[in-house]
């Protein structure tokens, strides 16, 4: 199996690349900021730096583990789902579903070795930047100087191999299930729990807000924390959530524009499970965003309100909140792109079909456009109501005001990047796919 698994990394060089892409990505966040970790060891760091240094490794490398683990999962199950074809062909011919799991696991290793040892010297670099940052705003002292050590390494490599390994372990149990069609109900069983699981952590994380001080210095951790959470429990019932409004409000969006309409709000019912692929990452970015730049905003107003200057711990929880936003629009974003990508150029064949059955190319792409603007309706809504909710808890708490004055600068600003990414992906990858005759497209296996 080890050398089908390379023969089959040979033969789809491209099909890997958004997965080669999302390793190097998180490997190189992964091993930037446990860097600090090693630079905080340093014989000539004092004790503040060193505790700056080590807590911002700590909550940044946890949400980048986190973030990989959604990245690679999410272009891993979509490069699983569109080889169902071969892996039913695997089983036609013998291949038992432990070695297919093992040939798609060791491509999944292969590529986050290749992906991580592209990522050191790139890491290295970055870290070296951040800590210049923290050094210009006087938050760590002149005199440390950075190092790239064994913690770096280890967990650089580590977590990118297992959540690799894990993701497409994953996947592929699922893909094989698929092929031998038991796999909604297993599916659906185990997603409902784990939803409900983290729906409950999260709304328990919001609700201990109000068990805490106004001034207590982890104020801001469990309403960020549970509004995050929030967004990944939202995120697990996506394909339910998209079904039902879907079935919701079928007439009004069939009214809407036509055919395109009509043809549209169809395909996603069909494709739901497919398309969580794409809500997921819309979901978590636009919780976590909304959620953490609105609570540092409330924060800041608040110690700005008081008259009290931002402390050394101030300045650095606002500068970790800001470069944990960063990572998140950043993981998020190619979430959003390899899924959109991945999935609209799968779907050549289909729009073929579509044209050769008379849809002109504008057709198609308006359809296309409603299903990226009902996707991102979906999402941020979803997104917004678990932001929101660890937005309202920390207000309350923090200034005994339900709802903060910052209004809806930052949440516009949020809901517009996720509706480009969305739009000029999934429209811009369509016209490319329409270049393609509708014979052609149709010709092409799926």
């Amino acid at each position: 199996m080890f050398a089908l698994t390379l023969r089959s990394i040979g033969h789809r060089p491209g099909r890997f690349t958004a997965t080669l892409l999302a390793t190097f990505l998180g490997a190189a966040v992964i091993m930037m900021f446990n860097s600090l970790h090693d630079t905080a060891q340093g014989d000539a760091v004092d004790t503040r730096s060193a505790d700056s240094l080590t807590l911002t490794g700590a909550v940044v490398g946890g949400y980048g583990t986190l973030l990989v683990f959604f990245a690679v999962a999410s272009t891993l199950t979509v490069n699983v789902r569109q080889r169902q074809e071969e892996i039913h062909l695997l089983r036609c011919t013998g291949a038992t579903p432990a070695q297919i799991s093992r040939m798609v696991v060791g491509e999944a290793a292969a590529i986050a070795l290749v992906g991580t040892l592209l990522a050191v010297y790139p890491a290295r670099l970055a870290g070296r930047a951040l800590l210049a940052e923290f050094r210009d705003s006087g938050q760590i002292s002149d005199t440390v100087s950075h190092a790239f050590g064994l913690f770096a390494l280890t967990s650089g490599f580590g977590i990118t191999l297992l959540a690799s390994m894990g993701a497409a372990f994953l996947a592929v149990r699922r893909g094989v299930r698929a092929a031998s069609g038991t796999a909604r109900t297993r599916r659906g069983r185990g997603r409902a729990v784990a939803a409900g699981l983290t729906l409950l952590a999260g709304a328990a994380g919001v609700a201990s807000t109000f068990a805490m001080e106004a001034d207590a210095e982890a104020l801001m951790a469990p309403a960020a924390y549970g509004a995050i959470v929030l967004s990944a429990g939202f995120a697990l019932v996506s394909p339910s959530l998209l079904r039902f409004l879907l079935g919701r409000f079928e007439p009004t969006l069939t009214a809407f524009a036509g055919a395109s309409s009509y043809l549209a709000v169809h395909i996603m019912r069909q494709r739901a499970a497919q398309l969580a692929g794409v809500l997921m990452p819309l979901v978590l970015f636009t919780g976590m965003a909304t959620a953490t730049l609105y609570i540092q905003a409330v924060e800041s107003d608040a110690l700005k309100a008081s008259g009290v200057t931002k402390s050394y711990e101030d300045k650095t929880l606002e500068t970790l909140n800001f470069v944990v936003v960063g990572i998140i629009v950043v993981f998020s974003c190619l979430m959003l792109i390899n899924s959109l990508y991945a999935d609209t150029s799968y779907r050549s064949r289909e729009f073929g079909q579509h044209r050769l059955a008379g849809a002109t190319d504008g057709q198609v792409l308006g359809t296309l456009a409603l299903e990226a603007l009902a996707l991102t309706v979906i999402g941020v809504f979803f997104g917004t109501v678990a932001g929101v909710a660890g937005i309202l808890s920390f207000s309350k708490v923090r200034t005994d005001v339900l709802v903060p004055d910052q209004g809806l600068g930052i949440w516009l600003a949020i809901v517009g990047l996720a509706t480009g990414a969305t739009l000029l992906t999934s429209v811009g990858t369509a016209v490319r796919m329409l270049r393609v005759p509708a014979v052609s497209a149709v010709a092409v296996a799926a």
